[in-house]
């Protein structure tokens, strides 16, 4: 973010900030000319936006139902012309029931990962800002969080309260807020004693004002990257709960479900599992390829 720092004819201390860069419009403009321009960043936004496609497009897109159940199928469930990627063991055609997960994984993953920035920001931005016994009580819960192994909690809190796409959004929310908001912290605690900000004390903007209008722009950069690193762990952890049994419930599409139902199978009709594997390491790869363009970029600057 471009600073001016000049004097205005009060006396004050003022800021003029590059606005180009501070509207959403500029935003979206900086970041596809990052895409453009790197090309590890390309490949991971043509993976993202090719599932994402897909998963708007999914009743359209995909030839069968996800539910379909055609027994007969079972006798030869490998690809076929009309199976493109063959059946599961319940000869339910395995491309639509992607194309309906990658639904299903794209608006459980981001909506967690989302929330997990919102409350994060906000308690980062909160413990940086006021420091003291605030700091420290934020600090010291986050640590606590932390400290337990994240399987571990999401099992403990989905064994309690069920499992569900709003409980697995809730889980994952809670358990990635408070390392975002050590990184908000930490820009925080950077910015907040710089001039911009000591000049909207001067003017007497609030305290909300200064830190979601003064510092938050600051912090802009890193939760950017660290949103896209953390889609593809969340998507991660989707599939681990799906393999384990305590994702979302049937018959949802589900890619861990996938793999997890056809586990015993490996040795016999090792494409039910395979496939719904590249499929969650294809998103998973997209995510951090593009983290890793966005990240390059801004050490170009």
């Amino acid at each position: 973010m471009t600073e001016i720092i000049h004097d205005v004819p009060a006396g004050r201390v003022g800021v003029i900030r590059d606005s180009a860069q501070s509207t959403p419009a500029g935003l979206f403009r900086r970041i596809y000319d990052i895409l453009t321009r790197s090309p590890i960043g390309t490949i991971g936004g043509a993976i993202l936006l090719t599932w994402t496609l897909l998963a708007i497009f999914a009743p359209w897109v995909a030839p069968y139902s996800p539910t379909k159940i055609d027994p007969e199928l079972i006798a030869d469930p490998y690809p076929s012309a009309q199976h493109w990627l063959g059946v599961d063991h319940l000869g339910r055609d395995i491309l639509s029931r992607l194309i309906w997960g990658a639904r299903t994984v794209l608006t459980v993953a981001p909506t967690a990962v989302l929330g997990a920035v919102i409350l994060g920001t906000f308690l980062g931005l909160l413990a940086g800002y006021r420091g003291g016994i605030v700091d420290a009580i934020i600090m010291r819960v986050g640590d606590t969080l932390l400290a337990f192994p994240k399987i571990i909690l999401y099992l403990i809190i989905i064994a309690k309260f069920g499992a569900s796409a709003f409980n697995i959004i809730a889980v994952i929310t809670l358990s990635s807020a408070p390392i975002i908001a050590r990184i908000v912290r930490g820009v925080t605690l950077d910015i907040k004693n710089r001039d911009y900000v000591a000049a909207a004390r001067m003017r007497g903007e609030s305290a909300l004002f200064i830190m979601f209008v003064e510092i938050l722009p600051n912090a802009r950069g890193p939760l950017i990257v660290d949103f896209f690193l953390r889609l593809g762990y969340t998507t991660i952890a989707i599939g681990v709960l799906g393999f384990l049994g305590v994702g979302l419930p049937p018959p949802t599409p589900d890619w861990g479900g996938m793999v997890k139902e056809a586990y015993g199978m490996i040795f016999v009709w090792p494409h039910m599992t395979i496939i719904p594997s590249l499929a969650i390491s294809s998103l998973v790869i997209g995510a951090n390829f593009l983290a890793t363009g966005l990240r390059e970029a801004s050490l170009d600057g």
